[in-house]
């Protein structure tokens, strides 16, 4: 068998392509991840489903999703066009809200069949213990199912259940403007988190920009992959992050270093969907206010599409600690079906086409004139087909971010899963702030809150 390809990126790239790779080899191609053998590509189903008698298919989509896939609409026009008619709906779900799907679950009802914006370890385990979704196993075509990767699809499984599609792979990397990096003087790429401090700083010290690094509050986002690349040993028999553990003292030392080099208001809550989206990090990166980011993939290439040079951009892998594991997080955004909707045979056809489509994983990879949402699917058979065949939009960070997966750990799916973080969080936050001088306090405090609220819930 002739060894699949790897992509070269170690060019300067276009401006389209938005990155520029600072000495990061790719090694092994796209499949380096030692993944079961990839199944031939899955092709959407057109054959006419039956429709449930009363309504059409009713998918609801998170409002982000949206925004950030502008080629949504005509997945859906083709969809309704040669499958079955459908009416797409936004999900009332501010803030990872999911209150209304429990309600009508009680009274054994659905307005919708199926919802594009689960994340496993953020709402899975409440929606399945409010009873409102049940899994897709009787109606997710089995090749379809073995051809998930098998990280992913242990992520989005309970018991031996399957009660998430993916659709959208995210993994926390790091990002800088190497334009920046290059006045400061540095012209490798940090690996261990001393010199992604050292550089941070030099970059301030020679005034090449305001601020030397920023990051996203939320814990899911900074203080868990950064944990992770120490070490993942950091959560407890039954699955909740362990705050006290030596990895995530260590991951919270290096955010107070980090805060220090960082925006006055690197902490603050964001500015739409319950204060987790449109943040200040975000917002300082796209002003080139600071050089390094740590956040998943999207966002530094989003925010650097509105620099004058977007391929001043590069990726790379989290540092990591002397010894330490080099791991990071990942998540898949993905989608539940609901136990009291209609369609549902409809509903596995629906996500069938959508995540296989590949205009939508053409304008993520590549960018829209209105956005780049830079996310990567959950399909071996995909990626293999990107090695034999390299599409002429291929992008050269693709195969750099994919390759972290094999290092990336999902958060445990869980009730507390995403609270935790925001329970914990108020108390964290006071050794960041200086209010507290010992780290361990702040977080004996924040896994203290934590576990009274999860025994309450008990």
């Amino acid at each position: 068998m002739e060894r699949a390809p790897s992509f070269d990126t170690t060019r300067r790239l276009s401006r389209r392509e938005m990155l520029r790779d600072v000495s990061l080899p790719v090694v092994g191609g796209l499949m380096a991840l030692s993944l079961a053998p990839a199944v031939a590509s899955a092709a959407p189903s057109s054959a006419p489903a039956q429709q449930s008698q009363g309504r059409p298919l009713t998918p609801t989509f998170y409002q982000w999703i949206v925004d950030l896939h502008p080629s949504l609409p005509q997945v859906n026009a083709n969809f309704a066009s040669s499958v079955a008619p459908l009416n797409f709906q936004i999900a009332p779900v501010q803030g990872f809200g999911i209150d209304r799907f429990v309600a009508e679950a009680r009274d054994k009802s659905s307005t919708w069949d199926v919802y594009v914006g689960m994340t496993p370890f953020v709402e899975m385990s409440s929606l399945i213990a409010a009873d409102v979704i049940e899994p897709w196993d009787n109606y997710i075509p089995q090749d379809v199912l073995n051809d998930i990767i098998p990280s992913i699809r242990n992520e989005c499984t309970v018991n031996g259940h399957l009660y998430s599609w993916p659709f959208l792979l995210d993994i926390i990397i790091m990002g800088w403007n190497t334009a920046q990096s290059s006045q400061a003087g540095i012209t490798s790429m940090p690996t261990t988190w001393d010199e992604y401090l050292a550089d941070a700083q030099q970059v301030v010290s020679n005034g090449a920009a305001p601020y030397g690094a920023v990051f996203d509050a939320h814990g899911w986002r900074s203080l868990a992959p950064i944990t992770h690349s120490i070490s993942t040993n950091a959560y407890t028999s039954d699955g909740f992050f362990n705050f006290t553990s030596d990895p995530a003292l260590q991951a919270l030392d290096i955010m107070k270093q980090m805060k220090a080099l960082s925006t006055p208001n690197v902490l603050n809550p964001g500015n739409t969907d319950g204060g987790v989206n449109d943040t200040p990090d975000e917002n300082a990166f796209a002003a080139q206010q600071a050089a390094y980011y740590v956040k998943y993939q999207n966002a530094p290439l989003r925010f650097a599409a509105t620099w004058p040079d977007p391929s001043a951009l590069a990726l790379g892998p989290l540092p990591k600690t002397a010894g330490g594991e080099g791991a990071t997080v990942f998540w898949t955004t993905g989608a539940c079906l609901f136990k009291y909707g209609q369609n549902k045979d409809q509903a596995a056809q629906y996500m069938n086409s959508l995540t296989h489509n590949l205009g939508i994983w053409k304008d993520s990879i590549l960018g829209t004139p209105t956005s780049h949402p830079g996310q990567l699917p959950s399909y071996q058979s995909i990626y293999a087909q990107w090695n034999a065949e390299k599409p002429d939009w291929m992008q050269d960070w693709v195969p750099l971010v994919f390759d972290q997966l094999k290092v990336a750990r999902a958060i445990p799916n869980g009730k507390f899963g995403l609270t935790q973080f925001n329970i914990g969080q108020p108390y964290w936050e006071k050794y960041l702030t200086g209010q507290e001088s010992d780290p361990r306090v702040a977080m004996q405090a924040a896994f203290d809150a934590v576990q009274a609220e999860a025994k309450k819930s008990a």
